[in-house]
């Protein structure tokens, strides 16, 4: 049972409402996460500004692997669960969508951006110069790695607000502690 109660959108004040409406007309649906962060409408507003405002230097898979990624090592099943289902809607096969969860990837260049990503989750930002020297070796660009850690910040934001919440999972369930286990 949530501990913090979603806002139905016909109930939610002018604001919120408004940018319920607007979910509901992007995903086709309205999830318990965007009704609970309702509760406070600067608080929804600044999720989807920032979240909006991540569609640059990487694609919306990387953003989807690096949020798995991130959801593995916090232990949010909501995250795991929503971001699995997204990934998989942005062309990630379901093995790799697995793999990514545990901070794994068949692909190279992938895998150092989520091995930097947990770098950056594990030790609070304070990544060594040997982090940041792997990731551009593979590939990623100065503006790629400010997005990487733009999307660890705002999936911590996620993972954290979804546990205080105890957000009830609206999309099909992943298990965060059975896929590190596994």
């Amino acid at each position: 049972m949530p501990r913090i109660q979603p806002v139905q959108p016909t109930e939610a004040n002018e604001k919120s409402k408004k940018l319920l409406e607007g979910v509901q007309r992007g995903m086709g649906m309205v999830p318990n996460m965007f009704k609970t962060l309702a509760q406070s409408s600067a608080a929804l507003a600044g999720y989807l500004n920032f979240n909006q405002a991540l569609s640059g230097a990487l694609t919306p898979a990387q953003r989807e692997q690096i949020a798995l990624a991130v959801a593995g090592v916090n232990g949010c099943d909501y995250c795991a669960s929503a971001h699995t289902l997204l990934g998989s809607n942005a062309g990630i096969s379901g093995e790799e969508l697995t793999a990514n969860l545990v901070g794994q990837s068949s692909d190279n260049k992938t895998q150092a951006g989520l091995t930097f990503a947990i770098a950056v989750v594990e030790r609070h930002g304070r990544v060594t110069d040997d982090d940041l020297e792997l990731i551009k070796a593979a590939g990623f660009t100065d503006a790629q790695i400010v997005e990487i850690v733009a999307v660890v910040a705002l999936n911590i934001f996620t993972n954290y607000f979804n546990h205080v919440a105890d957000t009830e999972i609206d999309f099909p369930f992943v298990d965060t502690v059975a896929a590190a286990a596994s």
